[in-house]
């Protein structure tokens, strides 16, 4: 039998996502790494097993459905099971509606919810019959309030929180654990300081949210007891006005 402990993080980027993968890998997760273009993830890889870790880096588009059906198969039968699974794409594009086209909405729609959709179904189909698992899925403060020109983004981002609501009341009796993560506010990544230097010098000290301490709230979600598990968690810097 198969004890490795696996976490899936589709849509690991340079912060979040990344961050995410490293706090488990600290715990002693295998990682397996997924975005469009593989060769981006081999920095991230790299760090993971320079500490010791071990990571698997996979291209993929999640937003086609024979691609993450061919990860998750190949995950579960080369790595192992998974037990944490991680949706962190994105999507957020400024648009105004009167020039939003039709074609880039759908393919916003597909990135930020119909993708969560497939990686949380192909999952769920193998953490049910084992009676446990962790699905989280990443959301932002579209998910709860469209924002002008933000349409396509917030359309996808209700969807995302919906899916999940929807799939913790079917899941949660079932022992799988799905929770909807909203992120509330600029993470401090190099490329929100390099195109928001107004914004950034106008925060105070932590004024922006840090992806490993975003992380580290990802592992208390896979780690609550059974009896007090959270569905919905909001993070934001503390000087953040919501």
């Amino acid at each position: 039998m198969n004890d490795r402990r696996v976490c899936l993080v589709v849509g690991a980027g340079d912060s979040t996502g990344g961050a995410i993968a490293r706090r488990f890998a600290r715990e002693g997760f295998v990682t397996c790494v997924t975005r469009r273009d593989r060769d981006k993830l081999a920095g991230l890889c790299g760090k993971i097993e320079s500490a010791g870790g071990e990571a698997h880096a996979y291209g993929s588009d999640a937003r086609r459905e024979e691609q993450v059906i061919d990860l998750i198969e190949s995950i579960e039968s080369d790595i192992g099971p998974i037990e944490v699974a991680v949706f962190n794409i994105g999507g957020n594009i400024n648009f105004s509606i009167l020039e939003f086209t039709a074609r880039k909405f759908y393919k916003v729609w597909e990135m930020g919810c119909f993708a969560g959709f497939l990686m949380g179904r192909e999952v769920a189909k193998r953490m049910v019959p084992r009676g446990k698992g962790t699905i989280l899925f990443t959301g932002a403060t579209a998910s709860i309030r469209g924002g002008s020109g933000y349409a396509g983004f917030a359309a996808a981002k209700f969807g995302l929180r919906a899916l999940s609501q929807s799939m913790a009341r079917e899941l949660g009796p079932l022992g799988i654990h799905v929770a909807h993560v909203i992120i509330d506010g600029m993470i401090d990544t190099p490329w929100i300081r390099e195109n928001f230097v107004k914004e950034v010098a106008a925060k105070p000290p932590a004024g922006l949210l840090n992806p490993d301490d975003i992380a580290q709230n990802y592992w208390m979600l896979h780690r609550q007891p059974r009896s007090a598990w959270s569905q919905e968690l909001d993070l934001r810097p503390w000087a953040e006005h919501w």
